[in-house]
């Protein structure tokens, strides 16, 4: 099965990943449902996990979906095959999402992700969020002495902008990944810059929602060019999506969220599908959300 570099790190992973946010917050599956899901991914191919400390209830709950994906690969044995990503940066007071960027607050995440995942050195460590209060610059030089101490191997940016990266990247910070939510129906970062940005400057972009979220199912759903393309290429119509997003540059990781079997191993076909450049271009001149 091919692979991507998340590059300038000779991390090669299969360029579908597992988002597993749906594993652990509200309305989430069983543990056993988690497991079969988490199963599935690797037993179609998958090799790379993204998580975060804040997937989970609320601030009594952190780190569950970390220890989740560390339990589960730890019973199969598969713990030394798959590249896991994990996110600090968030609280969660009341089920509520806050940003908190204070160094402090982020090497005590750090470490606490640490022991959640059952490991010596977090693979990627992202930022999950720039906070406003103190800006890019206190939080970044944080996870950079992280780095330096072998306590995270990369680091990422996540739902961050365009000059937040142009900030990060002329401080000459070792950015090796930008997360930012991108799909078919909300193509802000294609228009701005970001995307293309990234691959000149070396850096992954893993588009998370990458079909759409509860509204993008929903037009999905009523797409007569994706009902068409799903036709065309006997595929469903989020492989077309994430099909797209591959077709889009080598350096584009889709990360979709499931917590289903079925759904991720839908998701994983997707890697088997090879848009025509007409279709392509359709799929470009979809209007974006409003």
């Amino acid at each position: 099965m091919s692979q991507r570099e998340i590059d300038g790190t000779g991390i090669r992973v299969v360029p579908v990943g597992l988002g597993a946010m749906p594993l652990s917050i509200q309305g989430r599956p069983s543990e056993e449902q988690a497991f079969q899901v988490i199963e599935t991914f690797l037993a179609e191919g998958g090799n790379f996990i993204d998580t975060a400390n804040v997937y989970c209830l609320d601030d009594s709950d952190i780190g569950h979906n970390e220890r989740l994906i560390a339990k589960v690969l730890d019973q199969l044995g598969k713990r030394d095959q798959v590249v896991i990503a994990t996110k600090g940066g968030l609280r969660r007071p009341g089920g509520e999402w806050v940003i908190d960027g204070d160094p402090k607050f982020l090497r005590e995440s750090c470490e606490r992700s640490l022991k959640d995942l059952k490991t010596d050195c977090i693979e990627l460590y992202q930022l999950h969020a720039v906070d406003p209060n103190i800006g890019l610059l206190p939080s970044l030089e944080e996870l950079i002495k992280l780095r330096d101490e072998g306590k995270i191997r990369h680091i990422g940016l996540s739902n961050i902008t365009s000059l937040d990266i142009l900030q990060a990247t002329l401080d000459h910070a070792p950015i090796v990944s930008v997360q930012n939510r991108c799909n078919p129906f909300e193509k802000q970062d294609f228009a701005n810059g970001v995307i293309d940005y990234c691959g000149l400057k070396g850096i992954t972009y893993i588009p998370h929602s990458p079909v759409g979220g509860h509204y993008g199912h929903v037009r999905l759903g009523h797409s007569e060019l994706f009902e068409r393309l799903a036709e065309k290429y006997r595929s469903s119509r989020y492989g077309i999506a994430l099909a797209w997003l591959l077709a889009k540059g080598e350096h584009i990781i889709p990360i979709p969220g499931a917590s289903k079997p079925t759904s991720i191993a839908d998701s994983m076909r997707a890697l088997h599908v090879h848009l025509d450049p007409e279709d392509v271009r359709a799929i470009d001149n979809i209007p974006e959300l409003r």
